[in-house]
């Protein structure tokens, strides 16, 4: 609610809006059910690191952190203003308030990696975590959104890669292209990385598309549905090649050939949703079918990096 606000309420001008105040009081509650946790252990006798349960102890860490930083916004928007356009995503104290919520947010995740007995698990085992990677996820491409591919309506793809060859690109090419590749990784990089520690189950690549693309259409004012379409029927298409490859770093080769897959399967739904949406296609043939060998390159090469050899 509060990126949606920052995004489409240009007149804010105050750090008291309803918006905050729905943001702070969830970490208000969030906070506080981190710390009962933690005193329910210490009423049962555990003392010092022991009452923190195994992976909660980043989160604890990023309790005061969090305050501190929303201290520090209030100040800096009391005396500094309050940010209209890209420095909202560099604000020192922002980065403060996503470096915490990332550290609260990666518990469950935390805590399922910690588990030696939590190899292959159900879906209905594994959707903490898995929620746990996609709102991360989420979170990182909020901050990243100057190169966000996925707020981008049908038009605005193909208007990007639809230019002059002999001009060597439009107004819009390259930032469409750096777009892509950014989001590309953030994308792929949880499905990598919670497939080097677990049977990834069918369902957690839709459950990551379907929230960020929950974020990602609030901050385009859901003038990106068609796109946003693509992304999650791209999840349900990944989610089959998890089922199929069961990628691990025992399955080496079908660890890089997911890392290749899931990528182009993202971006050709990504291009064939904007020239259906938008009655035609980009002009130059090569930015829209190499666009998704690239990403998939990219991918590949981060899985050769996760995942170097054989265990």
């Amino acid at each position: 609610m509060d990126a949606w606000a920052h995004s489409n309420v240009p007149e804010l001008e105050t750090f008291f809006t309803p918006w905050h105040a729905v943001f702070y009081s969830g970490f208000a509650a969030t906070g506080a059910w981190i710390l009962w946790v933690v005193w329910r252990n210490v009423q049962q006798g555990r003392r010092g690191l022991a009452a923190v349960p195994e992976g909660y102890g980043p989160a604890v860490f990023a309790l005061p952190v969090f305050a501190l930083s929303g201290l520090g916004d209030y100040l800096w928007h009391t005396f500094l203003g309050i940010e209209q356009g890209v420095e909202i995503l560099f604000s020192p104290t922002h980065l403060g308030l996503i470096a915490s919520m990332i550290l609260i947010l990666t518990t469950p995740l935390r805590t399922a990696w910690a588990d030696r007995d939590l190899v292959a698990p159900s879906l209905g085992r594994f959707v903490p975590a898995a929620l746990s990677l996609a709102f991360t996820a989420a979170l990182v491409l909020l901050f990243a959104s100057y190169a966000d591919a996925t707020i981008y309506g049908p038009q605005g793809i193909v208007r990007a890669f639809s230019f002059d060859k002999a001009e060597g690109g439009g107004p819009g090419t390259g930032r469409l292209a750096a777009s892509i590749m950014v989001t590309n990784l953030i994308l792929v990089t949880p499905l990598l990385l919670a497939a080097r520690r677990f049977r990834v189950p069918v369902g957690t690549a839709t459950i990551l598309q379907v929230v960020v693309m929950l974020l990602s259409t609030a901050v385009a004012n859901y003038e990106n549905l068609s796109t946003a379409a693509a992304f999650v029927l791209s999840g349900v298409v990944i989610d089959v090649l998890l089922w199929k490859l069961r990628p691990s770093e025992e399955r080496i080769r079908e660890y890089r050939i997911f890392g290749f897959a899931a990528p182009f399967v993202t971006w050709a739904f990504f291009f064939a949703s904007a020239g259906i949406a938008a009655g035609r296609l980009p002009t130059v043939t090569e930015m829209w079918t190499g666009a998704p060998i690239v990403a998939g390159l990219h991918g590949l090469l981060l899985a050769v990096v996760l995942v170097p050899v054989r265990r």
